[in-house]
This record gives C-alpha cells, sequence and structure tokens, in this order.
C-alpha cells in the first residue's frame, strides 16, 4: 500500500474524485488517471450524513491493485470510527473525518486512524467555523475545506471558500505546522475557481469533471499543477 506523504509543495495536487468518473468503469478511469493524478479520492456517504450512498470498502479493495497512487477517503457518516478499519483494510492512506460529527467521536476515529498506521485527516462544511479544526491539528496529515454543500455535484464554488482557506492557513501557520498540513480544496473546482483556491493557499484540489471531461488529459493535468504560476 502506498504511503501518504504528501506534503505542500510547489505545485499544486490534484487528488482526483471518481465520484466523478463513469461508476460502471471504475478501473479503466483509474488506469487512465493514474500517469497524472496525485492521489485519488474517495467520498463515502451514508445517507445520513449527507443525502444518497456512495462508495463502500470493498470496492476500494478491488480497485487498489490497480495504481500505486494514494487512496484518499473522505467519509461523510455519523460514525466514522465504525468504518476506519474496514477502509484501512480496503487500502486506503489517507482517511478524513468530518469536524461536524462532534469531538469524542472526531478523537476517537483520528486515534484509530493513526494507530493502524494510515495519514489522519479533518473536513469542515461551508457552514462550520474553521475553528473546529483546530482541537485535532496534531498528528494531521490534510484539512478539507468544503467549496459547496456536501454530498452535492455540479454547484460552482461559494463566495466565501477562498476566504476560509486563508483563515485555515493563518491557522497553521499560528501553530507552525504550515509545512506539515496539507489544505485540500473540495467542490466547485472548475477553471475560473483554481486559481483563485490555489492564490488562497490551497495546497491540493479534488478535481472531478474538470479531469474526467478533458479532452486533453495531460495538458489538463500539467495546468492543475501549475495553477499556481498562473494565480
Amino acid at each position: 500500500m502506498p504511503a501518504w506523504n504528501m506534503k505542500p509543495a510547489a505545485r499544486l495536487l490534484a487528488d482526483v474524485s471518481l465520484w466523478s468518473a463513469d461508476l460502471a468503469n471504475l478501473e479503466p478511469a483509474v488506469k487512465r488517471m493514474s500517469p497524472y493524478a496525485d492521489s485519488f479520492h474517495f467520498d463515502v456517504a451514508d445517507a445520513h450524513f449527507v443525502p444518497g450512498l456512495l462508495f463502500f470498502p470493498d470496492l476500494i479493495a478491488a480497485l487498489r491493485p490497480h495504481t500505486e497512487r494514494p487512496f484518499h477517503v473522505h467519509m461523510m457518516v455519523d460514525e466514522p470510527s465504525k468504518l476506519v478499519d474496514q477502509f484501512v483494510s480496503a487500502g486506503a492512506d489517507l482517511i478524513t473525518v468530518h469536524c461536524e460529527v462532534g469531538e469524542p467521536e472526531v478523537r476517537k476515529a483520528v486515534s484509530q486512524i493513526r494507530a493502524f498506521g494510515c495519514a489522519a485527516g479533518v473536513a469542515v462544511r461551508l457552514d462550520t467555523s474553521t475553528s473546529a479544526v483546530e482541537p485535532y491539528l496534531d498528528g494531521l496529515s490534510a484539512i478539507v475545506v468544503l467549496g459547496t454543500d456536501p454530498g452535492v455535484k455540479g454547484k460552482d464554488l461559494a463566495p466565501n471558500a477562498c476566504m476560509r482557506i486563508r483563515e485555515l492557513g493563518a491557522l497553521l501557520e499560528r501553530h507552525a505546522l504550515r509545512s506539515q498540513v496539507l489544505i485540500i480544496a473540495d467542490g466547485g473546482i472548475r477553471t475560473h475557481s483554481v486559481p483563485r483556491l490555489r492564490e488562497a493557499g490551497a495546497d491540493a484540489i479534488v478535481p472531478g469533471s474538470l479531469v474526467f471531461q478533458a479532452e486533453d488529459l495531460a495538458g489538463t493535468f500539467a495546468w492543475i499543477h501549475s495553477a499556481g504560476a498562473q494565480a
């Protein structure tokens, strides 16, 4: 299993969302994206925390042999601690849980994730203060900041998304963690929003349709990776 060792870097990282792939052909999608993606992003939904059901451990385990890229499991679920061991066994390299599920559950899940030797992250919805991540900063590898409502595709970036990324960057700076923790922008990833997100301080984005609908895949990823220089 690849280790999650990504850190803030000179180039913008692409954590490719497989929710936007052809779900009937995930293996070919993973193989097609692997030469360019920095990691693969799996949105796990339980139909409680967000509407609908998305991705499950056996599916992730089935895809694991087909790429050496790290797997990021974004758990949009009410009780992530009940599922951590299954997703670690399936091949997750980074598991992110939502601050909104409450402090006892977040602490329990993050502790489990790290005990299994997996990288841990936390996520915040649009309506949650960015300060909600502060109690969990020790030992984190990533913070996912949503730029749209969770569990919904096709929405544009919220007006306050870039401000929230700046807030998180300042928070990490105060704790001397800015060089250690990735800020990942998830939602509203469009050609007009990528440079803005990078300029605000995003280290990685979660592209979906932007890459899966691209005619020039190599060119699209090259543009993503260099978006910081173009912002």
